[in-house]
């Protein structure tokens, strides 16, 4: 009898980013119904939560489990360099046991936001070296990437890329910043962002709300000594535009990508302190869809806001980060309502919200089409995925 396989995904889930864990519930949707009998197990940065939402095995990501807060102290410091240490043989041990690993999504090789090289680069470049070593498939499944420009990182992502047996982007950019690393990309594919194979609840809420999406954001990788200031300002400016909506008479659902978000939400719901400006609740990437779908049109900064409300056929402005926000709006019809976060204008996005209401019946179609067309390349992409890690060889 042919035995069951193993099969074990990989990164920062359960670690309260709700994109992220979007894109794990796409690919274990997938696994349960195209390879039912496979074994699951996670190395997951919320093992807790992974175990108890998904009902997958899961081990702690890291064995050091302050990993991710600043060293203070010679103690800490000393605890981070030995986990470093552990984190390989771990690692090892646990890519061993499977045949096939998957990185579900998420911007695994980039580093737009705040990103130190020992912290998740180097796990993932354990995961595909190890996987390299024992014989366990590695796949990369509609994974963001973008240029580094710090030389450890970029090293490391470069080596993590390269190792993996199998890859996939979810944009052209993400593809062209890993061979601009180095990468050889002539048997990678571009797929739409997991999210998109998602159920899509219905439209159920009342009319004329609209949906902000905020973010505690501090600039990319190259702004930390400028941090403070950029986040004063975004947060200003969406206070202001949440402010401007109130003074229509619009009611205001307030939405989150990450739990660090909840600070801007507090912020903005003491400083209208309105009965029309409410904050969603939303713990999972379905719920959050479930939110927006009751909303008419939505505002955000999160990529994996932007596509919750691009996946329920909201017009929207993105008060992106990056790129990826950019080509994200433009693969769905919505070129030109995009900003940047670090230097949002208030007096633009009125002036954008404006237009992008006034054409709201032409954008919901065209956004209906367009993510008609993503469910069927995703389910090309399950099928090249099942073909390649387990179907024999690339």
């Amino acid at each position: 009898m042919k035995r069951a396989p193993r099969v074990g995904v990989f990164g920062l889930l359960g670690s309260g980013n709700l994109g992220n864990d979007g894109s794990l519930e796409a690919v274990l949707g997938y696994l349960r119904a195209e390879h039912p009998d496979a074994v699951l197990t996670g190395l997951v940065g919320g093992p807790d939560i992974v175990r108890e939402r998904y009902g997958v095995d899961t081990t702690p990501l890291h064995w050091n489990q302050a990993e991710y807060e600043t060293a203070s102290g010679l103690r800490s410091i000393v605890l981070k360099g030995f986990g470093k240490l552990v984190d390989i043989g771990r690692t090892a041990a646990w890519v061993r046991e499977q045949d096939v690993v998957i990185v579900p999504g998420m911007g695994v090789l980039e580093a737009t936001l705040p990103l130190r090289p020992w912290g998740f680069p180097y796990s993932l470049f354990l995961l595909s070296a190890t996987g390299r070593l024992f014989g366990t498939k590695i796949a990369l499944v509609s994974v963001g990437a973008n240029h580094i420009s710090a030389r450890a990182t970029r090293t490391l992502v470069r080596w993590a890329g390269r190792l993996a047996a199998y890859r996939s982007y979810r944009d052209d950019i993400s593809r062209d910043a890993m061979r601009a690393m180095g990468v050889d990309t002539s048997r990678d594919e571009v797929y739409p962002d997991l999210a998109f194979s998602l159920p899509t609840p219905a439209a159920d809420g009342p009319p004329g709300t609209v949906g902000v999406g905020v973010m505690a954001y501090y600039g990319g990788n190259d702004d930390r000594a400028d941090g403070d200031r950029i986040y004063r300002h975004y947060v200003d400016t969406m206070n202001r535009f949440v402010a401007w909506l109130v003074d229509q008479g619009r009611p205001v659902r307030l939405f989150i990508g990450d739990q660090i978000d909840r600070q801007v939400v507090d912020e903005i719901l003491e400083k209208t302190a309105s009965p029309l400006v409410t904050a969603a609740s939303a713990e999972t990437l379905d719920e959050l869809m479930h939110e927006m779908a009751a909303v008419d049109s939505v505002v955000a900064t999160r990529y994996h806001n932007v596509l919750c409300a691009l996946k329920v056929a909201k017009p929207t402005v993105a008060i992106g980060y990056a790129r990826k926000n950019d080509v994200l709006m433009a693969e769905m019809g919505l070129d030109g309502f995009t900003q940047r976060a670090k230097t949002v204008d208030f007096d633009r996005l009125v002036e954008q919200f404006t237009e992008l209401e006034s054409r709201s019946p032409e954008l919901r179609q065209i956004l209906a089409e367009r993510n008609e067309n993503n469910v069927q390349r995703l389910k090309d992409q399950f099928a090249a995925l099942s073909a390649a890690l387990f179907g024999g060889a690339r």
